[in-house]
């Protein structure tokens, strides 16, 4: 036997039967001998008790006994005190025996007692029954009748017990099971309501006296009106003798009410009515309701405002009543110069409005925000900025564009706020035009070694840098080109603003050194372009000065540039073409101040000193040379060249057409056919020692396309 809850165990011998005697919560019962075959000529009985408000749940998981007519031989018997529940037999159910299987035996009560019997033989070997038994809690408010009444309301079920409760206003009586009603203090205080018996249209409560208190402010009369459906327990022949109403209004007394005859309409003259009802030990009416409203002194009617309106609207406005003025969408309610959503007004005591109607002031959305580099257009010659009014930005044309590129119509929303369908309040920018200068490149182009100069306007990207710093003996100065990407960034090649430091660390040169000249063509004339101090430089991380690869670098303006038509943004690759890089053969153009005289070389003008910059804006049109070709021109020269997968060479095998000293940081720009846009390709980068132009010497160019992700990362910071 397992451990069990509070077990004892009593055993008896009468004339062979043994009882055995169980009172835990819980327990197993097993024939003698078990799992071996159980004796012949046996008699036991257990008795099992558990506490009150439990019943006991029997079930077996083992049973193996003697099969007989009617359980005649060995049987397993379940009773209670006066009931004999089941008796099993057998292994299975047959019509003349039955074995309880998965079936669970419970008692009605918390006393159940199983006897196990076998008779003198067995004609075969038998294992008897393995079972168990456990205390189940007994659910009393389910399981009592109406006759039988466990609680007056509500009966709350727990384990070994139950507890009653009561309705809200009900309090519960010292037997815990019945319930009265708590109506002393009922106070009412809004200007109508409904007031009845409690539990209507059911019996009221017995033995009660409640009292309704109604208080509104002086000023207001209340009325009483009883519902038509009215019963109070009366008398034949004296006057409300067990329940009634009473009424009390200022001096005034109604009733006693009783009877199913309802008072109808009562006018109190009072704006303080208590209202008792008493009723006594005995009876079953169904009680009373009634309804109670207000009058007060009326204020005159009310006219909304033009473009507003009033609520609520009523046929007439008394004493109290609150009225709220809004606008129609679009306008304000305007009260002492100051503009609110709503304004509220009440009907005073002496019939008079505590303010006057204001006014609807139609909204105004003010001036709207400023757009850079764009401007306003209105709707109407007035320039209105109120309701319903609309405007469109637009950007300096052709020098920006919108973006996103979208309907740039903003319209005065009723909550005082220019919003556009797509962007909200949001307002669209004005970027630069890329790539397409106002005048058209021409289409026959020759060089810058032997070239042509260009037209004003042809290059509006190109930018002059100068580096001068005058606080060194000799003094340091030389110049670079560079490529205009927006209107604070400047995109060259690296080793234009490297530091020219004895120990070759790469460093750029101090920005207060650094002088950018923006729309400029002849150099004669620099106060007739833009000019630029610098806020940042940036050279590329892994710029290698002796060979130079990743010669890229970007230049950010202190001052923005308004574009015009001699100062515009080049693109940047961005198609999945473009970003392929420029292909063999590719026809481009290049810009540049550099040495323009083919017959002078590098070397020349370093020793002699003489003036570098050709006076105009020189341009050419170069081919891309094929990658293997440029890379076998180097190799078969004296030197440290090697051209890597970050640049690319530009030229003609037979010399003539070239870039040279001064036009570095330039850019290699070739049209898209789709787009007609001019994109950055490369930057003038480096060349062999021979003089620019010479014979079978390309120009090498720093591979821009493999360079965007790196631009766009810098720009965003």
């Amino acid at each position: 036997m397992r451990d069990q809850l509070l077990l004892t165990t009593f055993l008896w011998l009468f004339c062979g039967a043994e009882i055995i005697t169980l009172t835990g919560m819980f327990g197993e019962i097993r024939t003698p001998n078990f799992p071996d075959s159980y004796p012949s000529d046996t008699e036991v009985t257990w008795n099992i008790s558990v506490p009150e408000g439990f019943r006991i749940r029997l079930y077996f998981i083992h049973f193996d006994l003697e099969p007989s007519y009617l359980c005649e031989y060995d049987y397993a018997k379940v009773e209670t005190d006066d009931q004999v529940i089941a008796t099993f037999c057998g292994k299975e159910s047959t019509d003349t025996e039955q074995a309880p299987g998965q079936q669970v035996t419970e008692s009605p009560g918390s006393f159940l007692s199983l006897t196990f019997r076998s008779d003198f033989s067995n004609e075969e070997r038998f294992t008897g029954f393995d079972a168990h038994y456990s205390a189940v809690d007994v659910d009393e408010c389910a399981e009592k009748s109406d006759e039988d009444l466990v609680c007056d309301h509500y009966c709350h079920n727990y384990i070994g017990g139950f507890y009653c409760s009561c309705r809200f206003g009900y309090l519960l009586h010292t037997d815990n099971r019945t319930c009265k009603v708590e109506c002393s203090d009922n106070l009412f205080t809004q200007r109508s309501g409904i007031i009845s018996s409690a539990d209507f249209p059911n019996p009221y409560p017995k033995s009660s006296d409640c009292l309704y208190r109604i208080e509104l402010e002086e000023g207001f009369v209340i009325n009483l009106h009883f519902d038509d459906n009215f019963d109070i327990e009366d008398h034949p022949e004296v006057s409300c003798p067990y329940d009634y109403i009473k009424i009390k209004a200022g001096r005034r007394e109604f009733g006693p009410l009783c009877g199913v005859k309802p008072p109808g309409r009562i006018e109190t003259g009072s704006n303080s009515v208590h209202i008792l009802f008493h009723s006594d030990n005995s009876g079953e009416n169904s009680g009373w309701r009634l309804s109670y409203t207000v009058t007060g002194t009326e204020c005159p009617d009310l006219q909304p405002p033009v473009n507003g309106k009033i609520e609520p609207v009523q046929s007439k406005y008394t004493f109290k009543d609150q009225v709220v003025i809004s606008c129609n969408p679009g306008y304000n309610v305007l009260k002492d110069n100051m503009e609110m959503e709503t304004f509220q007004i009440e009907c005073r005591k002496d019939g008079t409005w505590s303010n006057k109607i204001p006014n609807c002031k139609i909204v105004d959305c003010k001036p709207p925000k400023e757009l850079e580099n764009g401007f306003v257009t209105f709707s109407t010659i007035q320039n209105l900025t109120t309701y319903q009014s609309t405007l469109q930005y637009s950007c300096r044309e052709p020098y920006y564009t919108m973006v996103p590129n979208i309907t740039s119509v903003y319209s005065c929303d009723a909550s005082g706020v220019w919003i556009n369908k797509e962007m909200g309040v949001k307002l669209p920018t004005c970027q630069p035009v890329c790539g397409k200068p106002t005048r058209p490149l021409p289409g026959i182009i020759k060089r810058i070694i032997g070239g042509r100069n260009a037209e004003p306007g042809y290059f509006p990207w190109q930018v002059l840098i100068v580096v001068e710093d005058m606080s060194r003996v000799p003094e340091d100065k030389w110049f670079g080109s560079g490529a205009l990407l927006s209107d604070s960034w400047v995109l060259t090649a690296a080793h234009v603003l490297k530091s020219q430091r004895r120990d070759n660390t790469v460093i750029p040169v101090s920005k207060e050194h650094v002088t950018v000249y923006l729309g400029l063509h002849d150099v004669r004339n620099k106060t007739d372009a833009m000019n630029r101090t610098i806020d940042t430089i940036i050279l590329h991380e892994e710029f290698d000065q002796k060979i130079y690869n990743h010669d890229i670098a970007l230049v950010k303006l202190k001052e923005k540039v308004i574009m015009n038509q001699y100062v515009m943004p080049i693109c940047l690759p961005q198609f999945e073409h473009e970003l392929e890089g420029p292909e063999p053969n590719t026809l481009g153009l290049v810009a540049g101040w550099g040495i323009s005289n083919p017959n002078i070389t590098v070397d020349e003008v370093i020793s002699s000193g003489m003036r570098t910059l050709s006076d105009v804006l020189q341009y050419v049109k170069l081919p891309v040379v094929l990658h293997a070709e440029c890379k076998s021109s180097y190799e078969s020269r004296s030197g440290n060249y090697s051209v890597t997968e970050n640049m690319f060479c530009a030229g003609y095998y037979e010399g003539g057409k070239d870039t040279c000293l001064g036009d570095s940081g330039g850019a290699f720009i070739i049209q898209d056919a789709d787009t007609k846009r001019w994109v950055a390709q490369g930057l003038v980068s480096w060349g062999g020692p021979e003089e620019c132009g010479s014979k079978q010497v390309y120009g090498v160019y720093t591979k821009v396309s493999n360079y965007v992700d790196w631009v766009d990362d810098k720009l965003r910071t």
